[in-house]
């Protein structure tokens, strides 16, 4: 029965046409991960989303207005609803206005969505439905998660000083295939039980394209890329090793190109993390090691994200959730969003140098001592501040900051 429905379901995405569920672009595709040029005033979506999230998304709005107002430029804001805000609204996790303003954006930044509340909703009632449809209807097929230990913070690792230090790590994540999007899918009841699958499906072309973005992240970064799969038992991570091994050698020939099986990986981004520099992998692989990386530095409060397509405005959205357990009670750690917005000034807005100032004023603030409650370490010294207040600190870096920026 299953294997029917995919037969019928592969023969019609074959004959679709552009658009369709299978039908990908040409693996043939620039580099570039600018959405637009530099210019004098620019147009931001802000999805506050969930939980912790309108706090975070208040501080991080306080710190881009100062660094705008400092190297002269504007940030015309407009907010939209996603996730579980919206669900209560508009009865949709994503409405139409919402991804119809996010298009329209030069940037979109995402502060945090789910929480128990819709929980036992249906599936497309639930608040990351409305995450894979923006991912999917913005065509942001690429994940960029850095893991950089600041030194700072590397008492807040779970792990020893002498694994954590000094490691910087680049995961690219392919966002919009795999068994997160692959069909058919679903629960049927068969031979009186029930039966539930999904389909961990990639294109040529898709796989394509994410190792070239991660081909150029790494020729940039330390040279080195590290493609994560599972080829030794599935058919589609042997696709995925094949396809990346073809692109790596014949367009990045200066990239050493290593491939590892995810149960290894696992394992060693804990013993030996400063043996990886950019790791590629397909949609769940990333997911889970993404989130394993986010670790080595103490807090998934210090994680930003970016979310990039081909074309139009990417997404930024620090790498946590919603923690309804504490919202409302000005403890968030606002910092992996307001990094969140150093990439998007990076990669959306050609605002490299204001991105710079932005994470310097981040370390600046936890030079001087102060830390929100996840990364507050037992007789460190160091004083506990609330979101608003760690907001209000590094918004006053930013401004004060001595760097040379050219405006």
């Amino acid at each position: 029965m299953v294997s029917y429905r995919f037969l019928e379901f592969l023969t019609a995405s074959l004959l679709a046409s552009p658009g369709a569920a299978f039908v990908v672009p040409s693996s043939k595709q620039s580099s570039s991960l600018k959405a637009v040029a530099k210019k004098d005033s620019y147009a931001v979506t802000l999805l506050p989303g969930d939980g912790i999230g309108p706090e975070i998304t208040a501080a991080t709005k306080q710190v881009v207005q100062a660094l705008a107002t400092r190297c002269n430029f504007r940030i015309e804001w407009k907010e939209a609803l996603i996730g579980g805000a919206a669900i209560d609204a508009k009865n949709d996790p994503f409405p139409q206005e919402s991804l119809e303003q996010c298009l329209a954006s030069d940037s979109v930044l995402l502060a945090c969505i789910g929480g128990y509340k819709w929980d036992k909703n249906p599936r497309e009632l639930r608040p990351e439905t409305g995450l894979l449809k923006m991912r999917k209807e913005m065509g942001l097929f690429a994940n960029l998660r850095p893991a950089k230990v600041l030194p700072q913070l590397i008492d807040a690792s779970t792990l020893k000083r002498e694994i954590v230090e000094g490691v910087d790590v680049m995961v690219v994540r392919e966002l919009t295939g795999d068994v997160y999007f692959g069909t058919p899918k679903g629960i049927d009841i068969v031979n009186g039980q029930r039966v539930g699958y999904n389909n961990m499906i990639y294109s040529e072309s898709e796989i394509d394209r994410i190792a070239r973005v991660a081909g150029d992240v790494a020729s940039k970064r330390g040279g080195k890329l590290c493609s994560v799969d599972k080829a030794n038992v599935l058919d589609v991570s042997q696709l995925w090793r094949d396809v990346v091994t073809d692109v790596i050698t014949k367009d990045f020939p200066d990239v050493q190109l290593s491939h590892m099986y995810v149960d290894n990986a696992a394992m060693q981004l804990i013993r030996w993390p400063k043996q990886f520099d950019t790791i590629v992998c397909g949609n769940i692989f990333g997911d889970i090691l993404s989130d394993e990386a986010s670790m080595l530095v103490g807090s998934l409060g210090m994680l930003p994200s970016a979310s990039i397509g081909e074309s139009g405005p990417g997404v930024f959205e620090p790498c946590h959730g919603s923690a309804p357990d504490i919202a409302g009670q000005d403890k968030a750690n606002p910092l992996a969003m307001i990094l969140s917005a150093a990439m998007m000034l990076q990669y959306d807005l050609d605002r490299p140098e204001e991105a710079a100032l932005l994470e310097k004023a981040v370390e600046a603030a936890l030079d001087a001592g102060v830390r929100t409650p996840d990364l507050k370490q037992e007789n460190d010294g160091c004083k506990v501040v609330g979101c608003a207040e760690m907001g209000e600190i590094v918004a006053k870096l930013v401004a004060e900051i001595d760097v040379d920026i050219k405006v």
